[in-house]
């Protein structure tokens, strides 16, 4: 009785029959007791109206309960205040209980005797037929209507189970490396609830392992040239025949360029991760203060307004500085960068005179590992990936467009709660 559908058509089951159990015996055994006491009392007044007077001969007693016996189909017997049979008729009629002191039904559930207490204090009896099958329509009933419950309840509760074995299948499917594996969402109810869940997961699971397979493989290939360098470059280093002054200076200068190279690669993978795995910490950010120190590095001219904004200053700070580095790159001129308050939250532009970007490839330079005509010689081409990447984790977006006059224009916009809807 492992299945769980099993389980819950069994419960519902049991709760059917319990309440009509219950009914049952509250049916049969708890009489109504002023509705019954009123009518003993009442059928004891008309068992006075009819019989004699207790001072009428003992067979003109008799006679008359033979004409009730026979007029009512039962047994009959008349006693006295103490108990004394004065006279009988047809099938034995039991002795009342005397103890009680007033009319009463006997013998058990079905009552086959009912004693009335007539006001002159006499008692009579009446030995009530057998009626086997008196209940037995109710009883059929009963059980006809627990049977349609049941049948009624089997396929609702199969078909609870029934959703949840198909999430059970879609979870197993995941985990067995089907990273596309999706549940079904239907209704509103916990079990839909949880398909959703689950969804979400898998879909944030399967993002983060083909990001990952996508920084395995293109970081793999990217390294492997300044990796070579940095091994030519040690090898001609450790050559004493070519050790002149010079070309230890120019080997040396190639290592630590190399070197560089390798290390703003490592950080742009850092960033990457950090964002993927949800490792970012946020907190109030002066982004125009961050904006100024980061124009101050290259060279930029900064200006802008206060725009106070909820995120992670250390993914906001590569964010500004992967911008300016990139149209440094493409544009050696002079930069202009600007902070402004935008929609609640906050809008930043770097504008340059470089050659421009075309506008089929507007879209392509956000893609990791794309190395297009604004990504450079250098690096992994995660520059304005990551980018785009931080901008929507605080809510907004990353965007290029031509300049007025020539050059590229590069817009950021973020949401002020953006970091808490990312969540």
């Amino acid at each position: 009785m492992s299945r769980l559908y099993v389980r819950v058509y069994l419960a519902l089951v049991a709760v059917v029959i319990a309440f009509f159990a219950s009914a049952s015996l509250l049916f049969f055994w708890h009489r109504g007791g002023t509705r019954e006491e009123a009518t003993l009392a009442a059928a004891a007044k008309i068992a006075a109206l009819v019989l004699p007077a207790p001072e009428a001969p003992a067979e003109e007693q008799a006679e008359r309960l033979t004409e009730i016996s026979g007029a009512l189909g039962v047994g009959a017997a008349l006693f006295d205040a103490g108990g004394r049979r004065i006279a009988e008729a047809g099938r034995f009629a039991p002795l009342p209980d005397l103890d009680q002191g007033a009319s009463h039904l006997a013998g058990g559930p079905r009552h086959d005797s009912l004693s009335l207490k007539l006001a002159d204090g006499r008692w009579l009896s009446l030995r009530l037929p057998p009626a086997p099958h008196e209940h037995g329509g109710f009883f059929l009933g009963l059980v006809a209507l627990a049977v349609l419950l049941g049948l009624v309840a089997y396929p609702l509760a199969r078909w609870l189970a029934r959703r949840i074995e198909a999430l059970t299948a879609r979870v197993d499917a995941f985990g067995r490396g089907d990273l596309s594996a999706r549940a079904d969402v239907a209704g509103q109810d916990e079990v839909a609830r949880l398909a959703a869940s689950f969804n979400q997961a898998a879909a944030r699971i399967e993002a983060l392992v083909a990001t990952q397979r996508t920084l395995l493989a293109s970081a793999s290939h990217a390294l492997r040239s300044p990796l070579a360098r940095l091994r030519v470059a040690a090898e001609l280093l450790a050559d004493e025949r070519a050790r002149t002054p010079e070309r230890v200076r120019e080997l040396r200068e190639q290592l630590a360029g190399e070197v560089a190279s390798l290390d703003a690669a490592v950080e742009e993978l850092l960033a990457v991760s950090r964002l993927e795995l949800g490792a970012a910490e946020h907190a109030p950010v002066d982004l125009l203060a961050l904006a100024a120190e980061e124009g101050a590095r290259v060279g930029a001219e900064v200006e802008g307004a206060p725009a106070p904004l909820l995120g992670d200053a250390r993914s906001l700070r590569h964010l500004l500085r992967n911008l300016l580095e990139n149209a440094r790159r493409h544009a050696p001129g002079a930069l202009e960068l600007s902070v402004t308050p935008h929609e609640g939250g906050a809008r930043i532009v770097v504008a340059d005179r470089g050659p421009g970007i075309p506008a089929a490839e507007r879209e392509r330079i956000f893609e990791p590992f794309a190395k297009g005509a604004a990504s450079g010689d250098g690096g992994l081409g995660l520059g304005l990936a990551i980018v785009r990447q931080i901008a929507r984790h605080h809510g907004g977006e990353a965007q290029a467009s031509s300049r007025e006059g020539g050059g590229s224009v590069f817009e950021v916009t973020l949401g002020y709660d953006g970091c808490r809807r990312s969540q």
